[in-house]
């Protein structure tokens, strides 16, 4: 069995990128390690929408979905699933549009993170946050663990503004 080597990326046989010439998938540490990242392969400015979440399918929830609406989960089914969390984003994983957009200025080699309670109330696998944003949260959990003064500071999906209101009444 051969494989082709990219940019730091193992391509096993029959294993290709899923939106070459956008990002690729760096793989760093052991699976188990959860520390391989997406990067961008292009320049992108705030507010462009980098690619549509197409080719998702309905799933449970667990830490590999992401949270679409109050109860429904999806399986990105695609390298997306290694965009990381950070807590200075530099992307919006936006279900209500079903986009990938941009929230700063990126330049192609940059991580590709997204607030990942911006989408997860109560995260199946929570895991302790090492991004060392100054408004980091530490424990990443889901936007239920957050106080709502805190989320105000991240852009948030409709179904997650929607459950804090809720919360908070």
């Amino acid at each position: 069995m051969s494989a082709l080597v990219s940019d730091q990326h193992i391509f096993l046989p029959g294993e290709q990128p899923t939106h070459p010439g956008l990002f690729k998938v760096v793989q760093q540490g052991t699976p188990e390690q959860f520390s391989s990242k997406l990067v961008a392969d292009n320049d992108y400015k705030k507010g462009d929408v980098v690619v549509a979440l197409k080719g998702l399918t309905p799933g449970v929830k667990r830490y590999s979905s992401v949270q679409v609406s109050r109860d429904e989960h999806v399986e990105l089914n695609s390298d997306l699933v290694f965009m990381n969390h950070s807590c200075d984003p530099s992307m919006h994983m936006d279900v209500d549009r079903m986009a990938i957009v941009a929230l700063k200025d990126i330049k192609a080699g940059d991580e590709m993170t997204f607030f990942y309670p911006s989408t997860e109330w109560d995260m199946q696998q929570p895991f302790a946050c090492w991004c060392g944003a100054s408004k980091c949260i530490e424990m990443v959990r889901g936007a239920k663990h957050i106080p709502a003064k805190t989320l105000e500071s991240f852009v948030l999906s409709n179904h997650i503004k929607q459950l804090v209101q809720e919360r908070e009444q």
